[in-house]
């Protein structure tokens, strides 16, 4: 079974990297959004650090739903997603091993590039350092959250409205602590409790989305 989950990530790998608008669209827009705030205010803003977190977390939210309907959409297509289905190995873990595809592809960009963006809205470094860490820990709940989202809507040839309704509600949590952390870093404050509190979204998120994800791709697909 491991090879097979390891198969599959590295199928999914490699179909993004022969597509490369579909990895750099999302970071392109990611960076467009969050660079025209500094650009329209000054930089002694007092307030610029304060916009900085709650900006690049909306646009690392809007960046990674860009990249969710590709997701199931490519395999709905040519098939494979029927065979999925009809493998041997369990699909929960199957949608996770696609899943984690999916964060290594459109999350992973967006933490590393997250310093940089955070000096642009003179962040401190407290605040530099809470933003990866509230990145590389919400940014796989967007994914998990999309994918449920996405699976619902694989069958629908244009879902991207629906799918919008359906995940931009879940997301709300995630960017509140996300944002708020930054900012209470920023001010010197200790952000452990919202920080246990994502790792708490993302350990429900990991144990429950590929469970919803396996069962919603049976529903679409019946």
């Amino acid at each position: 079974m491991r090879h097979a989950l390891f198969t599959l990530l590295k199928r999914d790998l490699l179909l993004a990297f022969r597509q490369p608008s579909e990895l750099i669209n999302p970071l392109i827009f990611f960076l467009i959004v969050v660079s025209l705030f500094p650009m329209g205010l000054k930089p002694e803003t007092p307030f610029l650090p304060m916009m900085g977190a709650a900006v690049i977390w909306v646009a690392a939210l809007l960046a990674s739903m860009l990249s969710l309907d590709s997701m199931f959409r490519a395999d709905m297509e040519d098939g494979s997603l029927e065979q999925i289905l009809l493998s041997p190995w369990p699909l929960p873990l199957l949608a996770l091993t696609k899943i984690l595809a999916h964060w290594l592809i459109s999350g992973i960009p967006l933490v590393v590039m997250a310093p940089l963006l955070g000096l642009m809205f003179n962040l401190p470094a407290e605040g530099i350092s809470a933003l990866v860490v509230t990145l590389l820990l919400g940014t796989p709940v967007l994914s998990l959250i999309g994918a449920i989202g996405v699976a619902l809507t694989v069958s629908l040839r244009r879902g991207g409205v629906l799918l919008s309704l359906l995940v931009l509600p879940l997301y709300i949590p995630v960017l509140i602590f996300g944002a708020g952390s930054v900012w209470d870093a920023s001010l010197g404050l200790s952000i452990r409790g919202p920080v246990l509190f994502m790792g708490a979204i993302l350990v429900l998120a990991l144990t429950l989305a590929p469970l919803a994800v396996a069962g919603a791709l049976r529903i679409s697909l019946e």
